[in-house]
């Protein structure tokens, strides 16, 4: 089977960003079958650029080469051992309607993840999380096919050496593996986790003593609603920075110097998260524009396109401010989309 070809084409729609840049090819992979044909076209008009939902990447050109789009759809529940259920879903899938229909299926674990925007293929890539889960605790492996020579693999959790918002395919050489189908294991048993303070609260206001999955879904999409802009109203890439993980003598320091400094666990008793929104709001950002570029008024952490910006503009205005909280406090913030 042959792939959809569109030459030429504009990639406006297919980044949550909505800059308006053009590919001089985009192959569109809605099935399987087609793998073996985008394959032999990516490696006949390099460089390649694989795309998924367009949700956590920042286009500042127009991509050469061949923009393959992965649209592989398919969900199913592969078999089940006691209340622990393994689901599959192809890599094109929108990831909170995936994350819909497992709860539609009676099965825990996702509920936190709700309304992350992009798609299922990209979850392990950029190990996403939220409200006190990563999705590499409920992840139980992938299939994917090399760009280089076609050849297939299957990655377990260890293969995917996650970290936060990291995995084997953000390092060298990670990039030339294609994400096509992604599995979880979920439970039918709830094992909420509700240590997140914000959706602590927001499940007290709502009245809710004894939560459900979807009790916890419905307050994390309330959550986020509140605060992240839509893409589809305005352009943007949810949190542009990652949330700067230090020694612990260091945010001490930081905390005794700035009262009031969130200062939340690492992943190890030596490490510290801080809250890159609040280092930015307090360098003044939030709300900032610069044309169309800008901060968002709610949300410090989230860059975003009013209109017609370019993705040069706001890598700039990011520069900015990463320059800025690194003269005020010292932290070097890391980026979280791709850039092209």
């Amino acid at each position: 089977m042959a792939p959809i070809v569109r030459r030429a084409a504009s990639l406006k729609a297919l980044n949550s960003f909505a800059i308006d840049v053009r590919a001089d090819r985009l192959v569109e992979l809605r099935e399987r079958a087609e793998l073996p044909a985008a394959l032999e076209l990516l490696r006949a008009h390099p460089p390649a650029l694989v795309l998924g939902g367009g949700s956590n990447l920042l286009f500042t050109r127009d991509p050469p080469g061949t923009v393959l789009r992965v649209a592989l759809a398919g969900r199913r529940v592969l078999g089940a051992s006691g209340d622990a259920v393994q689901v599959e879903a192809g890599a094109g899938e929108n990831w909170h309607a995936f994350v819909g229909w497992t709860l539609e299926q009676g099965l825990c674990g996702l509920e936190n993840l709700s309304l992350i925007p992009g798609s299922v293929g990209a979850s392990p890539i950029q190990n996403i999380g939220a409200y006190g889960v990563e999705m590499c605790e409920r992840f139980d492996s992938l299939d994917a096919v090399s760009l280089r020579d076609g050849a297939s693999r299957r990655f377990d959790r260890a293969d995917c050496a996650f970290g936060y918002r990291d995995s084997v395919f953000k390092q060298p050489g990670g990039a030339e593996w294609l994400v096509t189908a992604v599995r979880f294991r979920l439970s039918r048993a709830p094992q909420l986790r509700l240590d997140y303070g914000e959706l602590r609260d927001e499940l007290r206001v709502r009245g809710i003593a004894a939560p459900t999955a979807r009790d916890v879904a419905q307050a994390v999409c309330a959550i986020r609603r509140r605060k992240l802009p839509d893409p589809a109203t305005i352009g943007n890439a949810g949190s542009f920075f990652k949330n700067p993980i230090v020694e612990c003598a260091l945010a001490d320091r930081l905390r005794a110097a700035h009262p009031g400094m969130p200062v939340h666990a690492g992943a190890s008793p030596e490490q510290a998260k801080l809250s890159a929104a609040w280092l930015i709001d307090r360098c003044g950002w939030r709300g900032y524009r610069d044309g169309d570029a800008g901060v968002h008024q709610q949300h410090a952490l989230v860059l975003v396109n009013h209109g017609h910006a370019s993705g040069a503009q706001i890598l700039a205005l990011a520069e900015r401010i990463r320059e800025s909280v690194r003269q005020r406090f010292g932290i070097e913030l890391e980026r979280e989309p791709a850039l092209v």
